[in-house]
């Protein structure tokens, strides 16, 4: 599923392509996603003009010139993509956009999703009431991270993916954070001493920054919204290592199971 760098990475050019941009058509193939797409949706769509795209979450929010907002979510296999040859039985929309521009929203396992929001309402929406702190904000730091952490009995790396804790961090970068900041993934999360969430909140924004930077991890399904291939997987110093030498003590990176997804961390190097 793509998690922060890959939604954050869609979004950016998202903004630079299509803002102040206006919808001239959309070619709506079927009712439903993972939820049924809003009533008459092209008729609400044609003519609206896009006022700015932001990310919340594994969210990206689409405010428009009429009070409303697209919420759009691309699940498990969801792509974005601009322009190019028609993408077959999976592509189930396609905007088009005053200066030609068409956007293609392609969903083979069809886990996405799309809503229009009142704007004014956007923060109770349910899927984004509840959600936890963003990784990528300026306040985040030890003490948010340690306050949303505390008294929590689950392990620190379970902790990471609960997106009413901390939002986007998913299961690939938060192995990559947590051997970043040189701490245990089976660790009680609830007992971080205030220097470990400093070095943890630390690593958390780097890797994600660093992710962002090289496009995002492309391991299935995930392309940018230009076709291209995100490439942060070639700098992965623990997931998908299993049975590696560590990058920096030298000793196998081991893989273990939690909360029903593979962890992988260096037992030399994270306590």
């Amino acid at each position: 599923m793509p998690e922060l760098p890959e939604v954050e990475t869609t979004m950016r050019a998202l903004a630079a392509r299509l803002g102040a941009r206006r919808i001239t058509s959309l070619e709506q193939r079927r009712p439903d996603l993972r939820f049924p797409l809003p009533q008459h949706l092209p008729e609400r769509l044609v003519g609206r003009r896009i006022l700015g795209l932001q990310r919340r979450a594994k969210y990206i929010l689409g405010a428009l010139d009429d009070g409303h907002t697209l919420l759009l979510h691309l699940g498990m296999s969801g792509r974005l993509l601009f322009d190019g040859p028609p993408a077959g039985p999976h592509e189930h929309l396609t905007f088009g956009f005053d200066d030609g521009t068409l956007l293609r929203f392609v969903d083979p396992r069809r886990f996405g999703m799309l809503d229009l929001v009142p704007t004014a309402r956007l923060a109770a929406h349910p899927r984004l009431a509840g959600l936890g702190l963003e990784p990528l904000a300026e306040s985040f730091a030890g003490p948010a991270l340690a306050g949303v952490l505390a008294g929590r009995r689950s392990a620190l790396k379970v902790a990471l993916t609960d997106q009413r804790l901390v939002v986007g961090v998913g299961n690939i970068y938060a192995s990559e954070s947590l051997w970043r900041a040189r701490l245990s993934p089976r660790r009680v999360a609830g007992f971080l001493r205030p220097a470990q969430a400093a070095r943890l909140a630390a690593a958390i924004r780097t890797v994600l920054d660093e992710a962002i930077a090289a496009g995002g991890s492309s391991l299935r399904d995930y392309v940018r919204a230009d076709g291209e291939l995100g490439f942060y997987q070639e700098r992965f110093a623990v997931y998908g290592r299993a049975g590696l030498a560590c990058l920096a003590c030298a000793r196998p990176i081991q893989k273990l199971v939690q909360g029903q997804r593979a962890t992988f961390w260096c037992p030399g190097c994270q306590r």
